[in-house]
C-alpha cells in the first residue's frame, strides 16, 4: 500500500514553533508514519537524508528510489513522496531563511529550476549520516555557538551534495533555446519569495522578461515554448499564482498588500486575475 504525504510533512514533521528562536531543527525520522496529508508550509527550508523504497514527485517529474537519497526542499515548488513500504529511515534538518540567508539565496540546490534529489552510494550515505548525527548531538548539547556549528554542518552537506551531483544548470547548453530558457527560469525564480509588503514584483509579462534578458520577445516566446512546451506567459502566471496562494495562506497581509507586492496596480486587477486562473477569489481561498 502506498502512503502519500506532502514533502513538508514527510521529511520534516516540524512545527514552526520548534524552529524559534534558534531558526533550525534537526530530528531523526520515525520508522513508520501513518497520518493524514497536511498542507505544505512555505516558510522554511529542508534537507532530508532518507533510506527506503519510495517514489518522489517534483513538479511534473516522477522519480523512483530504493536506496538512500538526499533531498533539498525549498518552500515554493510542490513535492510529494509515496512510500512503497512501511519502513523509511533517515534524518531531517529544517531551518528558516533567516538562519542561513546567503545559502538559500545563492545555492543552486535551493533553486526551483532543477529537481534536488540525489541518490547516494554506501560511502556517501555513511558520511552524510554521520553529519546528521553530529548535528543532533550539537542541537541537544549546551555549546554556546551551536547555531554557527549547525550552519557549518549544513554548508558541508551542501558542498558534498554539489560534489556528488553538480547542478543541472552547470551542464553545457545544447542550443540557444535551452540557454535562453535557463536564463528566463533563473530570472523568474530570483523574484521569489516575496518577503515584505513593500516589495513589488518588477517583471510580470513576457515583454518585461525579454527586456531584462535583452532579447526580442518573439525569440523568448519561441525558445520557451520549444524547450518546455508551455508559453512564457503560463510559466509567469504559475509562479505568480503559487506565490499569491502562499501569501494568502501563510501571512496576514491584506489582499490589497498582496496585490501591490505582486505588481498589480489595483486590487481588483489582482482579484480578477486570480479568479480567472484558479476559479476562486483570493478571499475565498483564505477561508478554506
Amino acid at each position: 500500500m502506498y502512503y502519500l504525504y506532502a514533502m513538508a510533512t514527510e521529511i520534516s514533521g516540524v512545527d514552526m514553533d520548534d524552529l524559534r528562536p534558534q531558526g533550525f531543527k534537526i530530528h531523526e525520522l520515525p520508522k513508520s508514519i501513518n497520518i493524514s496529508p497536511l498542507r505544505s508550509r512555505r516558510d522554511y527550508y529542508k534537507i532530508g537524508l532518507v533510506t527506503g523504497d519510495m517514489t518522489v514527485g517534483y513538479g511534473d517529474q516522477v522519480l523512483h528510489f530504493q536506496d538512500t537519497v538526499l533531498f533539498f526542499v525549498n518552500p515554493i515548488v510542490p513535492r510529494s513522496v509515496a512510500r512503497r513500504s512501511g519502513d523509511t529511515t533517515g534524518y531531517a534538518c529544517t531551518f528558516t531563511e533567516n538562519f542561513m540567508p546567503a545559502i538559500v539565496k545563492k545555492s543552486p540546490l535551493f533553486h526551483a529550476a532543477d529537481h534536488q534529489v540525489i541518490q547516494l552510494n554506501t560511502k556517501q550515505a555513511a558520511f552524510l549520516t554521520a553529519i546528521f548525527q553530529k548535528m543532533l548531538e550539537i542541537q541537544d548539547g549546551n555549546y554556546s555557538y551551536k547555531g554557527q556549528l549547525i550552519g557549518s554542518c549544513i554548508e558541508l552537506i551542501i558542498h558534498e551534495a554539489l560534489q556528488i551531483q553538480p547542478p543541472q544548470s552547470a551542464v553545457l547548453f545544447q542550443n540557444g533555446a535551452t540557454r535562453i530558457t535557463h536564463l528566463f527560469m533563473d530570472l523568474l525564480d530570483r523574484q521569489f519569495p516575496i518577503e515584505q509588503p513593500s516589495q513589488s514584483l518588477k517583471l510580470r509579462t513576457p515583454k518585461d522578461f525579454a527586456a531584462g534578458l535583452a532579447i526580442h520577445i518573439n525569440y523568448l516566446n519561441r525558445a520557451i515554448k520549444e524547450v518546455t512546451g508551455k508559453p512564457t506567459s503560463v510559466h509567469i502566471a504559475q509562479r505568480i499564482i503559487a506565490e499569491a496562494k502562499a501569501l494568502l495562506l501563510y501571512t496576514d497581509w491584506s489582499v490589497s498588500d498582496i496585490a501591490y507586492a505582486l505588481g498589480f496596480d489595483y486590487p481588483t486587477y489582482f482579484n480578477n486575475y486570480f479568479k480567472r486562473i484558479t476559479g476562486v477569489t483570493p478571499n475565498s481561498l483564505r477561508k478554506v
